[in-house]
């Protein structure tokens, strides 16, 4: 009796082992097959945040060279903020419309609906509207700032975007925050005020320059309303319409603002159209910058798609707030500018609360 059991254990151990290392030359594709997967979205993943990093960073630079920086032996400074908003809108627009096709296309090569049409209903229309006009007025409002506000402040105070946004979201469409969120506002406000406060600018004899700056501040605070009623509403047509897709906002929005912007250039803001042309005249190399502004800009707008499709929100947020940090470093190095340390601890609030968030939309998920 004893022989027999042990010879049972024996042939149970042989057969199980047998049925593991079948178990294992079965799983080994499917080992290799994950670990291809898992390259495969590494390598998507640098290429997105590659994308976003040299799209935007480029976008920054050629953004205050073209806002401050003279051009020509007679230190001429490009002054037209709408025309270099058409072109961008318009550049956006037709990159949007190739994003808008590809994705369409690899849908419809699944099986999957295809919808290529930007507005497939009145109610798109008019939200998409209503951005675009949000949107028109906020980008000359923000270049116009950038006159009596340095660019860091400018980049600092487009940090603050969750404060009007916030703020919209619960007077317009009575949302509910949760407390931390209050709590990065607050942190964030400090920081923007630090960094304004301690800036150190030559003293003047007179108030004037004090003023010119709460003229600019003022500006940069419309034009963040503005931009918190932009992100409120793309939430609604988020909401609303489920087969709206990032390409299709991307697209709508800036051909309504393209469309908008040219024709206040050719009614009210003519002379800033008409001057414009007699700087490009004078001036060819200002049109390579703009030109290169929207294009850095669209192609930015796709990689951000991408990576919120592939990736979800949370890291696009990681991403975009090492870009905002990024943009602004680099910025100090390549104008040479020069920061007091109030003005490094404003900073390390500013970015400090941002990441806070970050990190607590990451530990919620």
């Amino acid at each position: 009796m004893s022989e027999l059991r042990k010879r049972t254990k024996n042939e149970l151990t042989a057969q199980t082992k047998g049925a593991e290392a079948v178990s294992g030359a079965e799983k080994t594709p499917e080992a290799q097959k994950t670990t291809k997967s898992t390259k495969g979205h590494i390598i998507d993943l640098v290429i997105c945040v590659s994308g976003i990093y040299a799209s935007f960073l480029t976008w920054a630079v050629l953004q205050e060279r073209i806002a401050t920086t003279p051009y020509g032996p007679d230190n001429k400074i490009f002054r037209a903020s709408l025309v270099i908003n058409t072109v961008q809108s318009f550049l956006a627009a037709a990159v949007g419309y190739a994003y808008l096709q590809y994705k369409q296309s690899r849908r419809a090569a699944k099986g999957l609906k295809k919808n290529t049409t930007v507005f497939d209903s009145l109610y798109t229309l008019r939200q998409l509207s209503l951005v675009a006009l949000s949107q028109s007025l906020a980008s000359p409002l923000s270049y116009t700032a950038l006159k009596y506000v340095d660019y860091l402040t400018s980049i600092l105070a487009k940090s603050c975007k969750l404060i009007p946004l916030m703020a919209l979201q619960v007077t317009l469409y009575r949302r509910k925050f949760p407390a931390y969120k209050y709590a990065v506002v607050v942190l964030v406000t400090i920081g923007v005020s630090m960094f304004t406060i301690f800036h150190s600018a030559p003293k003047k004899a007179s108030g004037a320059g004090s003023e010119h700056q709460l003229y600019g501040l003022g500006l940069l605070g419309i034009s963040m309303l503005l931009d918190g009623l932009t992100n409120s509403t793309q939430d609604q047509i988020f909401r609303k319409n489920a087969d709206i897709t990032g390409p299709h906002v991307m697209c709508g929005l800036n051909l309504l603002t393209g469309v908008f912007t040219t024709v206040s250039l050719l009614t009210f803001s003519r002379p800033q159209l008409d001057t414009a042309l007699a700087f490009i005249r004078v001036h060819p190399e200002i049109l390579r910058d703009i030109v290169l502004f929207g294009l850095c800009g669209a192609v930015g707008q796709v990689f951000i798609f991408q990576t919120l499709e592939k990736f979800g929100s949370v890291v696009l947020v990681t991403v975009n707030v090492t870009r905002k940090m990024f943009s602004m470093l680099l910025s100090v190095v390549w104008f040479n500018h020069r920061l007091t340390l109030g003005q490094w601890a404003g900073v390390a609030a500013v970015f400090g609360g941002i990441g806070f968030e970050a990190w607590m939309k990451m530990k919620k998920n």
